[in-house]
C-alpha cells in the first residue's frame, strides 16, 4: 500500500505538470479522458504502474480534474485561487477504488494487486457499497466505504423546536436556554504541542530523532481532533434526537477566522464541523433542519424586535423598550429559531416593532 502511495504521487505530479505545460506552450488544456488515455504509454515507460490497480489510477486522473475546475471555479468568483500543489514525499495519503477491484469480508479487506488485509470493522455494512477508500494517517491506516440505498433511520417524531447560537464562552446556547460548555481541546493540549514541536525543530532534518518526534507531534494533533469529532458527534446526537426543528446560524467561518485575536479559539471551537454533523444526522433522522442568516440575531430583542449595539463585552441583553433581561447568547438563540420557524413557514412573518 505505501508503494502504490508512491506511484500514485508520482502519476498526480505528472498529470499536474502535463497540465501546466500544455497550458503554458499551447495556450490549451487537457481534459479528464485525455489524461486517462495516456495510461497505457506511461505504463509502458514505468512498469512499477503496472502493479496499481487500473481504477486507482484513473482516480488519480480523477483527483486532478477536480482540483482544475475548482481552481477555476475560484478565479471566476475573485477568490484567492490558490493553483493545486505538486505533492511531496509523504503527501499523498489515499487512493481509492471507484468501482470495483474490492471485498468486504467478516474482519478483512480483499484490495486488488494489494491481496487480504485484516481489519477491523467497527459496524455492519448498510446498503450497497459502491466506492471503498484506503487513507493513511499519522501512521495508522483506514478503509472507508460509500454506500447507497442506505435506509433512512427515523427517530419517533417530536414536536420540540430548538434554536442554536454558538459561540466561545459556551460552545453552544440553545433557545431552550441550555447551555454546552466550550471544551477547547486544543488549548487543553497546546502546551505538550509547543514543547514537541520544540524537540523536534532541535533535530536535523531526516533524522531518526526527529522522524521520533515528527510522529508525536502527529499523535497529538490527532488526539485533539479524535476529542474534537467526538464531541461534536456526541452533542449533535443529542440534539436531533431530542428535537423536531434545527435552527442554527448559517456563518461564515472563514471570514471570521480574519480576526487574528479570535481565530485560535474559533478554530478550535469547530462550530462548522458541529454544524455539518448536525446537519447530516437530521437528514437521516427525518428533522427538519434550517440555517438562518445570522445578521443582527444578536443584537434585536427576541421580545419586541429593538436593536441596540451589542459589543463582545456586554454578556448580558438589556432590553431600553420591553425591559427584557436575558444572556445574549440566549436572546440570540431565540432570534435563530424565530427565523428559522418563520423559514418553513411555521410561523407568519412580522414586521419588527
Amino acid at each position: 500500500m505505501n508503494h502504490i502511495f508512491d506511484e500514485c504521487r508520482w502519476l498526480y505530479n505528472h498529470f499536474l505538470e502535463d497540465r501546466k505545460v500544455v497550458y503554458e506552450e499551447l495556450e490549451a488544456s487537457l481534459s479528464l479522458y485525455d489524461q486517462i488515455k495516456t495510461l497505457p504509454t506511461l505504463k509502458a515507460g514505468r512498469p512499477t504502474l503496472a502493479i496499481v490497480h487500473s481504477q486507482v489510477l484513473q482516480n488519480v486522473a480523477v483527483r486532478i480534474d477536480l482540483a482544475m475546475k475548482a481552481f477555476f471555479r475560484r478565479v471566476k468568483a475573485g477568490e484567492k485561487p490558490g493553483y493545486p500543489r505538486f505533492r511531496g514525499k509523504g503527501w499523498y495519503d489515499s487512493f481509492t477504488y471507484p468501482q470495483s477491484g474490492f471485498a468486504l469480508k467478516d474482519s478483512s479487506v480483499y484490495l486488488s494487486m494489494v491481496g487480504t488485509v485484516k481489519a477491523t470493522i467497527h459496524r455492519p455494512v448498510e446498503g450497497a457499497v459502491k466506492t471503498c477508500m484506503v487513507k493513511r494517517h499519522a501512521g495508522k491506516w483506514f478503509v472507508a466505504f460509500s454506500c447507497e440505498d442506505v435506509p433512512d433511520q427515523d427517530l419517533p417524531a417530536s414536536d420540540e423546536v430548538v434554536g442554536i447560537d454558538v459561540g466561545l464562552t459556551s460552545f453552544a446556547t440553545l433557545s431552550t436556554g441550555d447551555a454546552i460548555s466550550n471544551p477547547r481541546f486544543f488549548r487543553a493540549d497546546e502546551k505538550a504541542l509547543a514543547k514537541a514541536q520544540r524537540r523536534m525543530s532541535k533535530e536535523a532534518k531526516g533524522t531518526p530523532a526527529r522522524a521520533k518526534y515528527r510522529k508525536i507531534v502527529s499523535h497529538i494533533h490527532e488526539r485533539i481532533a479524535n476529542r474534537r469529532s467526538n464531541f461534536a458527534h456526541q452533542e449533535s446526537r443529542k440534539i436531533v434526537t431530542r428535537f423536531g426543528v434545527i435552527a442554527v446560524e448559517d456563518l461564515s467561518i472563514n471570514r471570521m477566522l480574519h480576526n487574528h485575536c479570535l481565530a485560535k479559539s474559533i478554530s478550535d471551537a469547530a462550530w462548522g464541523q458541529f454544524t455539518a454533523y448536525l446537519s447530516y444526522k437530521a437528514e437521516s433522522a427525518g428533522r427538519e433542519f434550517i440555517a438562518v442568516n445570522p445578521a443582527y440575531t444578536t443584537q434585536d430583542c427576541s421580545r419586541c424586535g429593538h436593536r441596540q449595539p451589542m459589543p463582545l463585552s456586554e454578556r448580558s441583553f438589556n432590553c431600553p423598550c420591553c425591559n427584557l433581561v436575558l444572556n445574549r447568547d440566549h436572546n440570540a438563540s431565540l432570534n435563530i429559531l424565530a427565523l428559522g420557524l418563520q423559514s418553513l413557514g411555521k410561523i407568519p412573518r412580522s414586521p419588527r416593532l
